[in-house]
């Protein structure tokens, strides 16, 4: 067996003929070999599927649920520089030895007349679950990947299932029908266990999934909301009880406040009584790499599909800019490039297109052409978006700011370096994370 986490990742995606393989038979018969569903991985679990807000969900359960003085393991993917950012105990990374352990109980089980395949999302699944069930957690927080119903994170029973937003993605697999794309991701609702919908223009599809099941729904705008407040914004939910529940003066935490009502509503139905203070707190101290993440002139963004691209083009609308805008454009051959650069169109003035790596990956030829059929000057075209960022470096403004944005690849590759930047930063302010 590997004895290094690289060596592990680089022969799980040896494992199985196919890199996307959706179902649960393989996944479960493994889990079970391993015992992961003998009994509750935690006191409370809550999973969060859609296609946009399921990270920033998921770090606002789990800052919330920790200023309540809960111990939380969460599990979400992709991750951007270090695969250790996948699986967090207590909001710290766990480590190399970890998931070494975990891979090792997974590959064991696997290996188990007869052997089974499985994926590297799978593989990696399966690990997430065996380390933080070692650690007698009050609540675990585990996103969902590709879909829902048959995600490998499916094969277990949440006590409360949160689905954040619907949008057409990862058409390959989900299609175009975004119906059927809501009932794929209503697919890890349970009976009798709360359906969390963190959207008012949710499909039909995913009340019908939950009501079919028999599970009880809140809904945003319905069973609870958000609304604006001298002090910030107010929130309004209610327990299982039908308790009703108010939140006042709440801080901006600088991302989607659908979804930190979500996060909160869901966060209420696994148990917690909330406290005004703590949830305070939590708000004004979360952070989500890559989420309009703001270093200098430079606000990274993971956004890659028209919905997540229209919020990012929204909040940079709403924050004053005297210099030009430039969008570092680095996107996956399957994700939609047209939407993404309509819904950026009306915001950016100055457009410099890069190349990614891998199968996967579009040219920023591709990209340039898009833009210059719909009549958009392209200024650069780079091999990498490193080095589209050194000839940003070159041309920049101290009023100019740049959006880099269209994978996790393209701001995970970002991340790792010293951005240009025309103005001087204070002292310590690099490539943390901060919101503005």
């Amino acid at each position: 067996m590997p004895d290094t986490l690289n060596g592990w990742l680089r022969y799980l995606e040896t494992l199985h003929p196919v890199g996307i393989d959706m179902g649960l038979e393989r996944v479960a018969a493994v889990a079970d070999r391993m015992g992961l569903r003998k009994q509750p991985l935690a006191a409370s679990v809550i999973t969060i599927a859609g296609t946009n807000g399921k990270g920033s969900t998921l770090a606002m359960v789990d800052r919330l649920a920790r200023a309540h003085g809960l111990s939380v393991g969460t599990y979400t993917s992709p991750h951007l520089l270090h695969y250790n950012e996948r699986i967090c105990l207590d909001g710290i990374n766990v480590t190399d030895d970890y998931l070494i352990k975990g891979f090792e109980q997974v590959e064991h089980a696997r290996l188990q007349d007869p052997a089974i395949s499985l994926t590297y999302f799978e593989a990696g699944t399966l690990c997430a679950l065996w380390c933080l069930g070692q650690s007698a957690l009050d609540l675990v927080v585990l996103e969902v990947g590709l879909g829902g119903r048959l995600d490998a994170v499916n094969i277990l029973d949440a006590d409360v299932a949160v689905v954040t937003t619907i949008a057409q993605d990862h058409a390959g697999f989900l299609g175009t029908d975004i119906e059927q794309i809501g009932r794929e991701k209503a697919g890890i609702f349970r009976p009798a266990r709360p359906a969390v919908l963190g959207s008012t223009s949710l499909p039909v599809s995913v009340r019908q999934t939950a009501e079919q099941l028999g599970a009880p729904v809140y809904a945003l705008g319905e069973s609870f909301s958000r609304h604006p407040h001298a002090a910030g914004w107010a929130w309004q939910g209610m327990d299982q009880s039908g308790q009703a529940i108010t939140l006042k003066a709440l801080p901006d935490p600088g991302l989607p406040l659908d979804n930190a009502a979500t996060a909160l509503q869901a966060l209420t139905l696994s148990g917690v009584s909330l406290s005004e203070a703590r949830c305070r707190e939590a708000l004004a101290d979360v952070r989500v790499p890559g989420r309009m993440q703001w270093v200098g002139q430079w606000c990274l963004d993971v956004g890659h599909n028209p919905h997540a691209a229209a919020y990012v083009a929204g909040q940079l609308e709403q924050k004053l800019c005297t210099g030009r805008t430039w969008a570092l454009l680095g996107m996956l051959e399957d994700k939609d490039a047209e939407g993404v650069i309509d819904a950026l169109a009306a915001v950016v003035t100055h457009w410099v297109c890069v190349d990614l790596e891998g199968e996967r990956g579009r040219s920023a030829t591709d990209l340039a052409q898009r833009l210059e059929h719909r009549g958009l000057a392209v200024s650069h075209i780079a091999s990498t978006p490193a080095q589209g960022a050194h000839w940003l470096g070159t041309q920049l403004n101290e009023s100019d700011r740049v959006l880099a944005t269209g994978s996790f690849v393209t701001v995970a590759e970002l991340l790792g370096m010293a951005l240009p930047q025309a103005v001087t930063l204070p002292v310590g302010e690099g490539n943390e994370i901060r919101h503005d």
